[in-house]
């Protein structure tokens, strides 16, 4: 029998406390100690290894090395991306569903996302305001946008009343107790009501736009040619709704990055922005890891994977990692200036391709709402910051500024 070289181990039973202990950093922690982008831990009872790098995010995204199906947890699937939803999917399945969502990253879909997302700031802070609460100020005005964008139909009061369910998915989904609780029945409440939606569509009950999400994915069908259930369609079109309202997120550390690097914030003003949000993306946490499971049994620079085995790829590490970032713990926009990058070396989101792989569809649309909004908060706007608590914990996930960002003496040019 061959002997092929035994990964680094994190000694002891389980490590799942750790982990929520450490949140971003428990990885890159242990990366470091074992100094190794490969290693061996225990978590919810079951082994895992862990990556970290260019690499190994190369290895990660291999499709035919590694598959989604069971690799998230339960209560992860149970609030966070819904049953049988395009996260789980592998090969011909994920597919067919992939290009569904594929079809919308189109130039004139992606142009509409632009200017919806202007018009709903300027919607939302017409009139001066005292002072404002950016985080949920900039969940108000995506859900409003996510909503005329997909195409379902929505009174004014319905958005508002949709804002905290939608948020209920990404900021309670890693959460135990109550809040878990609150996030299944945010999610079961927001599936009924688009089920019913979808029928609609479907029995030519309600007119909707035909070329829009919610007619479009009513209709979409599987590789067999069949309708997908009205069930599958509600978490596709939620996998759609959650992750725009999640940009809330960005948005906070954006402004974020506005107060800490005024001077990096000026050269939004001379057409820097895109440069901006991008070190944004790769400087704040967003997701910690992204799971996967072995496929089928290999072995990668003598390291032994078997069949079934979770895998975690480090979204947070590999986006400070040293080898591919100079100075990674430092915020520098102009890194981006004539940035080359890859699928695998700038992953805030996921990595690997767009059409075939498992790289987050919503990518583009996250990019263009960051550069629109930070283009209105320079160019657009004045505003303070008063005295506040603008730090951030790296054990919660996900983390946000513990003021949620409040600017005062907001006026409109």
């Amino acid at each position: 029998m061959t002997d092929h070289q035994q990964l680094p181990q994190d000694k002891g039973l389980d490590h799942t406390l750790e982990l929520l202990k450490e949140g971003y950093y428990f990885i890159m922690n242990r990366s470091n100690k074992f100094d190794s982008r490969i290693f061996e831990t225990r978590l919810l009872g079951e082994k895992a290894i862990c990556l970290v790098g260019e690499q190994e995010a190369k290895l990660f995204y291999d499709n035919e090395k590694f598959q989604r199906k069971n690799a998230a947890p339960g209560r992860i699937q149970k609030t966070l991306f819904g049953k049988g939803g395009v996260q789980g999917l592998d090969d011909l399945d994920h597919r067919y569903r992939k290009a569904m969502f594929m079809s919308l990253m189109t130039d004139d879909k992606l142009e509409e996302i632009r200017s919806l997302t202007r018009e709903e700031w300027r919607n939302q802070l017409s009139n001066e305001k005292k002072e404002v609460n950016v985080y949920e100020a900039a969940k108000h005005v995506l859900t409003r946008m996510a909503l005329r964008w997909t195409g379902i139909p929505f009174q004014k009061e319905e958005a508002d009343q949709w804002v905290d369910e939608f948020s209920d998915l990404f900021e309670h989904a890693a959460d135990v107790g109550p809040k878990h609780w609150k996030a299944r029945w945010s999610r079961q409440k927001a599936e009924g009501w688009l089920e019913d939606l979808i029928q609609q569509v479907r029995k030519e009950k309600i007119e909707v736009d035909k070329d829009r999400a919610l007619y479009q994915f009513s209709l979409h069908k599987d590789p067999k040619g069949k309708l997908l259930k009205a069930d599958i369609v509600a978490v596709e079109l939620l996998n759609l709704l959650r992750p725009i309202v999640a940009i809330a997120v960005y948005i906070d550390f954006t402004v974020l990055a506005m107060h800490d690097y005024p001077a990096k914030a000026e050269q939004v003003r001379e057409g820097n922005g895109r440069e901006f949000i991008q070190e944004v993306r790769r400087y704040y946490p967003f997701f910690p890891f992204t799971a996967a499971r072995v496929k089928q049994d290999f072995l990668w620079n003598d390291y032994e994977f078997k069949k079934g085995t979770l895998t975690l790829l480090d979204l947070y590490g590999t986006n400070h990692d040293p080898v591919i970032w100079e100075e990674p713990n430092q915020f520098k926009p102009e890194r981006f200036k004539n940035w080359q990058g890859n699928p695998f070396d700038f992953i805030p989101q996921g990595g690997g391709e767009f059409d075939i792989g498992h790289r987050c569809a919503g990518e583009w649309i996250t990019i263009d709402i960051l550069n629109e909004t930070v283009n209105f908060f320079s160019k657009e706007i004045s505003f303070d910051f008063p005295d506040q608590d603008f730090s951030y914990s790296m054990n919660d996930i996900p983390s946000l500024p513990q003021s949620n960002i409040i600017i005062t003496n907001v006026q409109t040019h």
